[in-house]
């Protein structure tokens, strides 16, 4: 669990489960072999937050570093 997550916890509980709910609606894919992750499952928070940047990753699926597309579904 990230630090992040940690922080997280100390929050009330409704305001917990809407800040998770957020992060795992924004994936990360990557440009090479398409494979997706959430934002909450690398460890990251991303809540009420807008557009579509850029995060320079590696990869689990193809072990390449690449920079990867960060969208909300």
């Amino acid at each position: 669990m990230s630090w992040a997550h940690r922080l997280v916890r100390m929050l009330p509980r409704r305001w917990a489960e809407a800040l998770e709910a957020d992060s795992r609606r924004w994936i990360i894919i990557c440009p090479r072999c398409g494979h997706e992750r959430s934002v909450w499952d690398i460890g990251g928070i991303r809540y009420k937050a807008a557009g579509s940047p850029r995060w320079y990753l590696r990869c689990p699926g193809c072990g390449q570093r690449s920079w990867h597309t960060v969208v909300k579904r």
